[in-house]
């Protein structure tokens, strides 16, 4: 029986290696792979996943409108589809998570899905939501915070390294806009100077 699995964390944990070596291993074994990826990320180029230490794969774009399993199911029909890794999935819809599940269900191809948990604020992305609630599994992938403990959340930095409190749940950026941090350091980096405690930049 095929599942759908979520692997979640904090930035910069190495969600997109372990994607890509993972899809790697499907096609070394001449199975075929979908690399989806939402069409909101340019970071490294149109239709491109990226990790930061180098590995790359095209990856087909898909918009918040755009019907998963639909898409599936033709290129499936074509030619037999081994396996489906979905990067950047906290940017899916409820309605793309389900459709996500259907693939597994109903076409029984495995669905890994690759993602943030929490935003800036520390609020769950639409995608991250339903994919904790209905994923047959869920995985975190660790990474630490600059105290060396483990970092479970996301702060958004402005240009002067500041810690931002407020602001449009998505924009999209990498190392020079955000960065993970544990929950207490993402705690002091929200309080700021109103209860006498450090910024981030002066930790």
């Amino acid at each position: 029986m095929a599942k759908l699995y979520y692997y979640y964390s904090a930035m910069n944990a190495g969600k997109s290696t372990v994607l890509l070596q993972a899809s790697y291993n499907y096609r070394e074994r001449g199975m075929q792979t979908i690399v989806l990826l939402p069409s909101i990320d340019t970071r490294f180029g149109a239709g491109k996943v990226t990790s930061r230490i180098g590995l790359s794969s095209e990856a087909t774009e898909f918009s918040h409108l755009e019907d998963l399993f639909q898409l599936v199911d033709t290129v499936h029909q074509e030619n037999r589809v081994g396996c489906i890794f979905v990067d950047e999935a906290q940017f899916l819809t409820r309605d793309q998570v389900y459709q996500l599940g259907e693939v597994a269900d109903q076409l029984s191809i495995p669905v890994l899905a690759y993602g943030l948990r929490t935003d800036f604020q520390g609020n769950l992305f639409e995608g991250s939501q339903h994919l904790l609630a209905w994923a047959d599994s869920i995985t975190e992938i660790k990474t630490i915070c600059h105290c060396g403990k483990k970092a479970t959340m996301v702060m958004r930095l402005d240009s002067d390294g500041n810690p931002v409190r407020s602001g449009d749940q998505v924009k999209i950026g990498g190392n020079e806009s955000y960065v993970s941090v544990c929950r207490r350091h993402f705690k002091e980096g929200l309080a700021g100077r109103e209860s006498g405690q450090l910024t981030l930049g002066e930790l």
